[in-house]
């Protein structure tokens, strides 16, 4: 760290991490370590407020990162037929880390979910009209969305948290099962629906600088602009495999093969933009994230 004003050396961060066995909270270990930041996971139950607080206390975190949580194996359905684990993870436990963080003064940068809404008449696919972060969710198609909308409105309270919308999340690693890009080349058929999603490699580094700036409230955190299933697919065979086909289904086909609706939407990144405004709109932020990286057909 640099030195203040005064000549004395500002305090370094340390961040306490929960959801060291996912995907994120994996991710944001190995980026603390690129940028030789101290951190450490949490051993705490979220749901168990004295194991927070004995974490806090042994630790002594600058900030604190939830990175846990019930997303459902292998997929949101999961949630409709175990309500209770849903809620003990998503609600109770993350009420609890927010409270806790709260009492101890400390920042609480909380990867959310966008998957909260869905196009409506003010918000017409392909109008470029995107929920903004004071938007009502207007989305509880799932047990899993119905959850998170929940928990998001109790958060507005605490002034402590930065609630980050993430959607239909992206990474360069292409085997990784949970990966957006990944799943849909895996599956038999598709739906083709533009969306706002988040490319992890470009938008997980800005959260770690959201955490160094103290930014608290509701962030719709993906990048700008949306792109549709085929969209990627149509990358994926131009930068990976030029004999990969997939087939679509419409919306009701899809509804016959899952148990819980699924949310689409828009989401507005102007707040997100303001504060970093080099962000790259998605399609730019695939290819160069994602697609150049793993690219195995010959470069033009």
């Amino acid at each position: 760290m640099g030195a203040t004003e005064n000549g004395s050396s500002a305090q370094p961060f340390k961040f306490l991490i929960y959801g060291r066995t996912g995907w994120i909270g994996g991710l944001l270990g190995k980026l603390c370590e690129a940028q030789n930041i101290e951190y450490v996971y949490g051993s705490g139950r979220l749901e168990d407020r004295p194991s927070l607080e004995s974490d806090i206390a042994s630790i002594r975190p600058t900030h604190v990162f939830n990175a846990a949580g019930v997303t459902g194996r292998p997929n949101v359905d999961w949630c409709e037929s175990h309500k209770v684990e849903t809620i003990r993870a998503n609600v109770v436990g993350t009420l609890t880390l927010a409270d806790v963080c709260r009492e101890k003064g400390l920042v609480l940068i909380n990867y959310a979910t966008g998957c909260i809404f869905e196009y409506d008449a003010d918000h017409l696919l392909g109008s470029g009209v995107g929920f903004k972060e004071k938007d009502t969710p207007n989305f509880i198609g799932s047990f899993y969305s119905k959850t998170k909308a929940m928990v998001e409105d109790l958060l507005k309270n605490y002034e402590n948290v930065c609630t980050l919308r993430v959607r239909m999340p992206i990474s360069s690693d292409l085997s990784n099962p949970r990966n957006f890009i990944t799943k849909i080349s895996r599956y038999e058929k598709v739906v083709d629906i533009p969306n706002s999603m988040t490319i992890l490699d470009e938008l997980l580094p800005i959260s770690i600088e959201m955490a160094k700036r103290s930014l608290t409230g509701i962030y719709n955190f993906t990048n700008p602009g949306v792109v549709s299933h085929n969209e990627i697919l149509e990358m994926y065979r131009e930068y990976i495999d030029p004999s990969f086909t997939w087939k679509n289904f419409t919306l009701e086909e899809q509804a016959k093969v899952i148990v819980a609706p699924r949310s689409n939407n828009e989401l507005d990144t102007t707040k997100l933009n303001k504060e970093f405004p080099e962000l790259l709109p998605i399609k730019e932020s695939l290819i160069k994230y994602v697609f150049k990286p793993n690219q195995k057909t010959p470069v033009a």
